[in-house]
């Protein structure tokens, strides 16, 4: 009897040790998403060592800080809390780490369908467990949906899975329980909704989607917004790049500049790239109007290679586009982009975020016009292909937003037709089978669609931002329901890279 007391009271004594610590890991997240983020680490620190909780949660919010901040310091504290699935860069580790990745896949699996039991027995702490176990499942299946087919059936084979509405569900019901891995749910499905959907899917956003999953933490966590924290720039930091190109939307140029300048002297994520927008947005003002700051287009463009970094031995795709934008402008007599704002807006699939604001489209087709006019006035040289069909490009953009179908598969036939005399510009050509393809989508051609598609995906190599186009070929293939397999080896590589960074 005495023994069974003893062990009642020990059972008793973890639960409530357990429920201590997810109460006060809960805490620490809610000063966290308030803003207060001092004061949530100094609660977790004291028992990041002895609590798997406090544990975790500790070095999520270490990893936030280390990948915003690109500072060393960060990143070797990070580290320190939690270990790196890649320990170095050779193939050994890279299998190691796989395997590592692959065990805690068939772990949440495995605790998947014991959740799912008749015969689980559920605890007052069940809906942490449920919530952990849904965001591991929902984050692998939706990360992997993304991939091209071809990997995808090497991960399978390996026992992963990339359903991706079965994915979004676990995120979704993980996300809408109030449990330790709410936000992490939350933030993925934003993620994936506001930003992955446009960047690397065929421009449909899920903005409503969002707005429905952020009511209620708007409600717990009142203290949004750019001005509500200075403790980390590096949240305003990405306000600061949306409001670059909400003004870069708008047009209004010298406003987008001035975003552009904080960032290349206050964030270290990508510098080259923060540049290079500076000198953009002063080339497309007028001769006669005066730069801020005394910048000059010229001298920044110059500057643009000597901020080239690299990511695990790589470098990020947008700077490389970037520094082989600015090129040319290493002449005396440089010849100038014709839009080289409006190049790169379209990189980041801008003119489909703008399709449902006329007022916008119209703006950006006066601006193309006018460069334009400015290109055939100019004498002939050995760019005048190239920024012929890069406006052609993103005319033919503009046109589709406007529902001139014929107008814009015009300006798309036109590049085609140009490619053997591109000298520079090669990502061009597929790019626009691209999006004549999507044009085709929404005028019910799908058989003409498809084949535009595996033509884009299979003729073309090695040209800017391949990953990125290659990510929203399949997701057109996959919304046909089409063939998306024969990806080569080394875009795979680059797939993962560009996913990722």
């Amino acid at each position: 009897m005495c023994s069974l007391c003893v062990c009642v009271c020990v059972i008793s004594s973890r639960q409530t040790s357990l429920q201590a610590c997810l109460d006060e890991c809960m805490e620490a997240l809610d000063l966290f998403l308030n803003n207060h983020f001092s004061e949530s680490l100094d609660k977790l620190r004291p028992r990041a060592k002895e609590s798997m909780y406090h544990a975790l949660i500790y070095a999520t919010v270490l990893e936030m800080q280390a990948m915003m901040t690109f500072q060393h310091d960060d990143i070797v504290h990070k580290k320190s809390q939690s270990t790196a699935f890649v320990s170095d860069e050779n193939m050994v580790g890279f299998i190691k780490g796989g395997i590592k990745v692959r065990n805690s896949y068939l772990i949440y699996k495995e605790l998947h369908t014991f959740i799912q039991s008749d015969t689980t027995f559920r605890g007052p702490n069940h809906k942490h467990l449920e919530g952990g176990v849904s965001f591991g499942i929902g984050a692998f299946n939706l990360t992997l949906s993304l991939f091209p087919a071809r990997i995808l059936k090497l991960l399978e084979f390996a026992g992963f899975s990339g359903d991706k509405e079965f994915g979004i569900s676990q995120l979704f019901t993980g996300a809408t329980s109030h449990t330790l891995r709410s936000m992490l749910c939350a933030l993925l499905l934003l993620c994936f909704y506001t930003f992955l959907s446009f960047i690397l899917g065929t421009g449909e956003g899920e903005v409503e989607e969002a707005e429905q999953l952020l009511k209620p933490f708007r409600l717990r966590y009142p203290r949004d917004g750019c001005k509500a924290q200075q403790a980390w720039k590096q949240f305003h930091h990405m306000c600061y790049w949306e409001l670059m190109w909400c003004f870069t939307f708008k047009r209004h140029w010298k406003m987008a500049y001035f975003y552009a300048d904080l960032l290349s002297q206050e964030s270290r994520w990508s510098k080259a790239m923060y540049v290079y927008m500076k000198a953009a947005y002063l080339s497309m003002l007028p001769d006669t109007e005066s730069r801020p700051f005394g910048d000059n287009e010229v001298d920044l463009f110059r500057r643009v290679p000597t901020y080239k970094q690299k990511i695990a031995g790589k470098s990020p795709p947008t700077e490389k586009f970037a520094i082989r934008k600015a090129r040319r402008y290493k002449a005396s007599n440089p010849i100038r982009l014709p839009v080289p704002v409006l190049e790169m807006m379209y990189m980041w699939n801008g003119f489909s975020m703008i399709s449902k604001q006329p007022e916008l489209t119209e703006g950006m087709m006066e601006t193309l016009l006018e460069a334009e006019r400015t290109l055939q006035a100019a004498p002939e040289n050995e760019y005048s292909v190239d920024d012929t069909c890069v406006i052609l490009l993103l005319k033919g953009l503009c046109l589709k937003n406007q529902g001139q179908m014929q107008a814009a598969e015009d300006c798309f036939r036109q590049i085609c037709s140009s490619e053997k005399k591109l000298k520079f510009d090669h990502y061009l050509v597929p790019n626009a089978l691209l999006e004549m393809s999507l044009l085709y989508i929404d005028t019910g051609r799908k058989e003409q669609a498809i084949k535009l598609l595996q033509k884009a995906k299979n003729n073309y190599k090695e040209y800017s931002m391949e990953s990125r186009t290659q990510f929203r070929v399949h997701a057109a293939l996959t919304k046909l329901k089409a063939d998306t397999s024969e990806s080569t080896p080394q875009l795979c590589t680059d797939i993962l890279f560009q996913l990722f960074i």
